[in-house]
């Protein structure tokens, strides 16, 4: 197990409180885009995160009014364009493996999305557990923009999952923006709150999940996303398997004998 409290990042913000871990773009003139080192830098971070004895919840949040537009037009598309194609899937392979090292990291995350999420950002964003966002969030998978296909890191696995087949085919080959009204009635965003209170919104939130039973959090991430490949019967066997591992954890007995004594579990992750 490894300590990430210090963590110092060279192409992102981090900060961590209380087992909160926050990560923020830090290029806000420009929307907080994504470069080739910030990809790999928060690929590498995410993957560790599965050995950090003290990350419990993390927060992906907006810098200056903006989540993320995307890969960075100068220092990612131009440079693509002259790659050859053993290049170019290295490069989709290291974006492909962003979200990997997200849904695996063992930690819920969640997103806290103010105005431009565009792209690889709205990526970040449909690929964390739990999505905050204000009114004023602009959610759009813009690739067919660029000449792309819609099926970029997972979007055609796990938008469909979040939002429905058809409006996911529809923002995917239309490239077109998603309001935040439309966001929070298909239940992409968990909840809108004014752009003041979003982040306070997540602390709250990312507490009540750190206080809770984290060591079970880290299972219902695990059985969530395993279980979009099993059929029911491999499901309920699965899930059986994951809950008599839980019971076997101290933090099932806390609760029990909480409940017995009337009073509220303190709950220690073990």
């Amino acid at each position: 197990m490894t300590k990430m409290a210090d963590l110092s990042p060279e192409h992102f913000i981090w900060e961590w409180k209380d087992r909160i871990a926050t990560i923020r773009l830090n290029r806000p003139d420009r929307k907080n885009p994504l470069t080739f080192d910030s990809y790999a830098e928060l690929r590498d971070t995410f993957r560790a995160m599965v050995y950090a004895e003290d990350v419990d919840v993390v927060i992906f949040a907006s810098n200056g009014g903006n989540f993320c537009s995307g890969g960075d037009v100068h220092d990612i598309i131009g440079p693509l364009v002259d790659m050859d194609m053993k290049d170019l899937l290295a490069f989709t392979r290291m974006t492909g493996d962003l979200v990997k090292a997200m849904i695996g990291c063992g930690k819920p995350i969640i997103a806290a999305v103010d105005g431009v999420c565009v792209g690889a950002g709205a990526i970040i964003a449909m690929s964390s557990d739990l999505r905050l966002a204000t009114p004023e969030a602009k959610c759009g998978f813009l690739f067919t923009r660029v000449g792309l296909a819609g099926c970029d890191m997972g979007a055609c696995a796990m938008l469909p999952r979040i939002i429905g087949q058809g409006r996911a085919a529809e923002l995917l080959y239309t490239g077109r923006t998603m309001s935040a009204t439309e966001g929070e009635r298909w239940g992409f965003w968990n909840n809108l709150h004014d752009a003041e209170a979003l982040e306070a919104e997540a602390v709250k939130l990312a507490q009540r999940l750190a206080a809770g039973p984290t060591f079970a959090h880290g299972i219902t991430k695990t059985q969530l996303n395993q279980e979009w490949n099993m059929g029911l019967d491999q499901a309920i066997e699965a899930e059986a398997q994951a809950q008599a591992i839980c019971m076997q954890t101290t933090d099932f007995e806390r609760a029990y004998r909480a409940f017995v004594a009337k009073e509220k579990p303190v709950f220690e992750g073990n």
